[in-house]
């Protein structure tokens, strides 16, 4: 039930990236205008990191995950009423602080519901349900909106379903008797220690740099399909999201036993490679390498994160790590913000193809300097 929770609660995240250009279309939008309202969905993750991370420890995990599950149902309500972009943008602002709510609490849930000879591998089975969530959301959105008569409502109405008979669900489950915090809502974020803050910046600024070009694919995939690929629709686009998810979570089985930091230096490699395919592909458009970026910005997403995750985890303590997390996550987390509204304001400006070609060679120069710095902390 934990399982079904967080995964349908990652599942909302996502679902409404393939039907942007059915938004764009019916209500004018710019391309800005697109950008805005995916990064709201990271404000709201955002909000939950920096105040209310610790509602698990102060409502016990189970109350969480009612709360993250109420929220999702309102956002995507919301999202199926919405008449304007500012109501739409709201709708996943409220989706975002059910997401946080929910991953968190979850992750906290299984460690407690996971059977006894599986505990040790609760994290990793909840990375492998939320990078199943987010692909499914997507996939789901776009199938159902490419072949339904009401393309933005029909959509939500599954999940919207599925959240309210998982939240039903929770109230058979019994809560774990454990000590209770008092609730706070005051942000607490740290750094590690100071021989750590180098190798720290770099692992938090290479997941920034993952979560930016999978947000890049995410908000903007339908507009990169219309111009460099012969098929269109919701369910194409949303086959894209979710494929770059299905090749993150492969490339992390991959990696995961090979050590992190030639795990860190291989995913800067293929988010560099993804940056220079993309770009060669929106100048000469040529079909062929949108798809080969696709499987280079996956491949780059699931060993960046995998490993930056994994050194983070190494050099904090058990009485700091909640705090150094919760930094790390919020300078990853920049990175669905900060990139993606400018490539959506240099696109208003300059032209679609201007503001992708900005995004690959300002992160790609990010992530060149990356790699150099984080092989010269290894030959130290």
């Amino acid at each position: 039930m934990v399982s079904l929770a967080l995964c349908i609660g990652t599942i909302g995240t996502a679902l409404a990236s393939p039907l942007y250009p059915i938004y764009q279309q019916l209500w004018q939008l710019l391309p800005s205008h697109i950008t805005y309202i995916f990064v709201a969905y990271m404000f709201g993750c955002l909000t939950t990191l920096l105040f209310l991370g610790r509602t698990s420890n102060s409502f016990g995990y189970i109350r969480t995950l009612q709360i993250g599950l109420f929220f999702a149902i309102i956002g995507l309500s919301i999202s199926v009423f919405a008449a304007n972009a500012y109501i739409l943008g709201f709708g996943r602002f409220i989706i975002g602080i059910a997401s946080g709510l929910i991953s968190t609490s979850a992750m906290l849930g299984l460690i407690y519901t996971i059977p006894e000879s599986h505990k040790a591998s609760a994290a990793q089975f909840s990375s492998i349900i939320t990078v199943l969530g987010f692909g499914l959301g997507p996939f789901i959105g776009g199938t159902i909106a490419q072949f339904a008569k009401y393309p933005l409502i029909t959509p939500y109405l599954p999940v919207i379903l599925g959240a309210i008979l998982s939240l039903i669900s929770l109230f058979s489950l019994k809560t774990i008797n454990t000590e209770k915090q008092k609730f706070n809502i005051a942000p607490h974020l740290e750094l590690p220690e100071a021989q750590f803050k180098k190798l720290f910046y770099i692992a938090s600024f290479t997941a920034f740099c993952a979560f930016g070009s999978f947000s890049l694919f995410a908000s903007l995939a339908p507009s990169f399909i219309k111009d460099v690929i012969p098929w269109h629709g919701p369910m194409v686009s949303g086959s894209t999201i979710a494929s770059i998810l299905l090749v993150s979570a492969t490339a992390q089985f991959m990696v995961k036993s090979i050590p992190m930091h030639k795990a860190l230096n291989l995913g800067l490699i293929m988010l560099i490679a993804s940056y220079v395919i993309l770009a060669v592909c929106m100048l000469m458009h040529w079909s062929i390498l949108f798809f080969v970026s696709v499987i280079c910005v996956g491949m780059g997403h699931g060993m960046g994160l995998l490993a930056a995750f994994a050194l983070v985890h190494h050099m904090t303590k058990t009485e700091n790590r909640a705090a150094v997390v919760s930094t790390y996550l919020f300078l990853a987390y920049l990175g669905t913000i900060v990139p993606i509204i400018a490539v959506g304001y240099v696109s208003d400006h300059l032209g679609f193809t201007a503001g992708v070609l900005s995004f690959c060679i300002s992160i790609g120069l990010l992530c060149i300097y990356l790699l150099v710095s984080h092989s010269k902390i290894q030959t130290a």
